[in-house]
């Protein structure tokens, strides 16, 4: 099965704060919406964002409700140049971001700011892929094991591309066997010590692009995926799976 990630979405509870703060702080530009009866989704990544990269979806839904974050959903993560983690870090201070864990504190390999609603964005040094493009989304699961074979078996993904195994914890990023660099890589974060998580409402889902919905979907199924939301419940626009711990898992093709 041949995909790439096209996107990465959480739930905000003010949608203009969001993107304001999304615009303004990280350059983001609006790539598509979708105004419902109900709510509204808007995509956002870069100017020059690769055409393989993935794109952040803000949800807002209108009726006003609040979100929790949970612990299961990590992170997503934007790439600053090699030499630019602390400009970059200092850019976002002067225009008003709050100072969360800064580059020092972090051994100056990355930094941490959150947006308006909680969702941590981490800042990582890369030499590719355009500014304050999406570089990874972090998610926990409880079984490392299970997690990296549900990804290898069910999505066809290779080999984890990095791995950093900790005394306590483990990080393995995951992604399709031929994405290129620039393309959004998938972060499995592994504890060691058997803790379960909750998932939350804030937290959505990834999704993957695909050639063909329904024969994915079939492949998924033969793969004994969990048939959450299937092609024709989804008015064969797009469907839902889930992992093992029960991460939303989208399908979608190429508009």
């Amino acid at each position: 099965m041949e995909s790439t990630f096209d996107h990465v979405m959480i739930r905000v509870e003010d949608l203009e704060e969001s993107l304001d703060w999304y615009q303004t702080h990280l350059n983001y530009e609006e790539k598509g919406r979708w105004e419902a009866d109900t709510f509204t989704n808007v995509f956002l990544g870069p100017e020059d964002v690769h055409e393989a990269g993935a794109l952040l979806e803000l949800t807002y839904n209108h009726d006003d409700r609040t979100y929790e974050t949970g612990d299961a959903w990590g992170h997503i993560a934007v790439r600053v140049p090699e030499d630019a983690l602390q400009e970059s870090y200092d850019e976002l201070m002067e225009g008003g971001v709050e100072d969360y864990r800064d580059p020092e504190s972090c051994g100056n390999r990355y930094a941490f700011v959150k947006d308006p609603d909680g969702h941590e964005v981490e800042i990582v040094k890369r030499d590719y892929g355009a500014k304050w493009s999406l570089d990874h989304t972090m998610i926990r699961v409880e079984d490392a094991d299970e997690a990296l074979g549900y990804w290898t078996r069910k999505f066809e993904f290779g080999e984890a591309r990095d791995r950093w195994e900790a005394d306590t914890f483990a990080n393995y990023f995951v992604a399709p066997e031929d994405a290129p660099k620039e393309a959004m890589k998938l972060e499995l974060t592994y504890n060691y010590d058997g803790r379960s998580y909750e998932m939350g409402d804030a937290w959505g889902h990834l999704a993957l692009e695909v050639d063909d919905l329904d024969d994915a979907w079939e492949q998924l199924m033969v793969r004994e995926a969990a048939d959450y939301r299937d092609p024709e419940s989804c008015d064969d626009r797009y469907a839902f799976t889930k992992d093992q711990d029960g991460h939303e898992v989208e399908l979608v093709t190429e508009d």
